[in-house]
């Protein structure tokens, strides 16, 4: 008898969870989660490893020696099922190990898979499911993005007075929000593979772009600077964010500023979570956060955000919102 639904949702928000530990590191491929549960209890894990290989497959059954016997498999995406000189596919691998369920939150869109993954382990006598998984979804947004659109996903970053401004009249930004809205806003740039600033932001105030957070050092994003003119040394320049693969392998892009980059993005609607760092002060006529829109009337701004959760960060409120698609 299969699992109830409630059940697997479950351990497929477990794979999900799993999966964050592969981020981004493990691109090109996406970042992958698997947790292989026998007798209700988790007895392997994995994720997908720098660079992409091993997936998350094989180092959950690599843990248990290969032999899946008995238990059932729960992964976050369709397990491959193409040839790679870097290794067998997972549903080779699954096959071998002969458990008695894969459950899939997610079928694979690249169309080296597509459904053959299941199909595959179905062929094989191994009893299989896609349980659509908003978790899974939702962990997996930016390699779906980019084999469906041809985009990353994106992340818009603002930091706030109360007033809305990014900065005083005369420029100055630093700091508007306290240590810990800083250091979550770092955290944030570890979990994404690119990150983007406007020209005139890179000008006026040179950033660095990199996680300093200890031991996230190593997972500081490529820098990208939306400009018609040439990247410095070590940047990438993008002139036009709405061209197919404009970021090539990118599956996550954080913007971070300024007021132009983050009315582009607007603009052109690319923008999928929008994450507002408010801080406690007031500066009357400072920088606004966004450069004109466009909008003609209020109708057109209403019905496109849903706002996610919100939570306290010392004195300042992170409020995380998604656009409604």
């Amino acid at each position: 008898m299969s699992p109830a639904p409630d059940e697997d949702r479950r351990w497929l928000d477990a794979a999900a969870a799993v999966s964050a530990r592969g981020r981004p590191l493990s691109a090109p491929n996406p970042a992958v989660g698997c947790v292989i549960v026998r007798g209700g209890r988790v007895v392997a894990r994995g994720w997908t490893q720098p660079g992409g290989r091993p997936h998350a497959e094989a180092m959950a059954l690599a843990a248990l020696g290969g032999d899946a016997s008995g238990a059932t498999v729960y992964v976050s995406l369709e397990p491959c099922a193409h040839a790679s000189p870097r290794g067998p596919s997972c549903a080779d691998l699954l096959v071998a190990a002969r458990p008695a369920r894969v459950v899939a939150g997610q079928q694979d869109p690249d169309p080296r898979t597509a459904g053959a993954g299941l199909a595959r382990l179905r062929t094989a006598g191994i009893a299989t499911d896609l349980v659509p998984s908003p978790a899974c979804a939702a962990a997996l947004a930016g390699f779906l993005l980019r084999i469906t659109a041809g985009r990353p996903h994106v992340t818009l970053k603002l930091a706030l007075t109360l007033d809305g401004a990014i900065a005083l009249a005369n420029g100055q930004s630093r700091w508007i929000t306290g240590a810990q809205a800083r250091a979550h806003c770092h955290a944030e740039r570890a979990r994404a593979d690119a990150i983007l600033v406007g020209g005139g932001t890179l000008r006026a105030d040179a950033p660095r772009l990199d996680v300093r957070l200890p031991g996230l050092e190593p997972r500081s994003p490529q820098r990208w600077v939306l400009t018609r003119g040439q990247a410095p040394k070590g940047w990438n320049a993008v002139a036009d964010i709405a061209a197919p693969q404009a970021f090539g392998s990118a599956q996550w892009l954080f913007v971070e500023g300024g007021a132009g980059a983050a009315a582009a993005f607007l603009k052109a609607d690319l923008v999928d979570r929008l994450l507002l760092y408010r801080a406690p002060i007031l500066v009357g006529s400072g920088l606004a956060a966004v450069a004109d829109l466009g909008l003609e009337t209020l109708d057109a701004a209403h019905g496109r955000w849903d706002r996610d959760r919100a939570c306290q960060l010392g004195s300042d409120t992170l409020t995380i919102y998604h656009r409604r698609r």
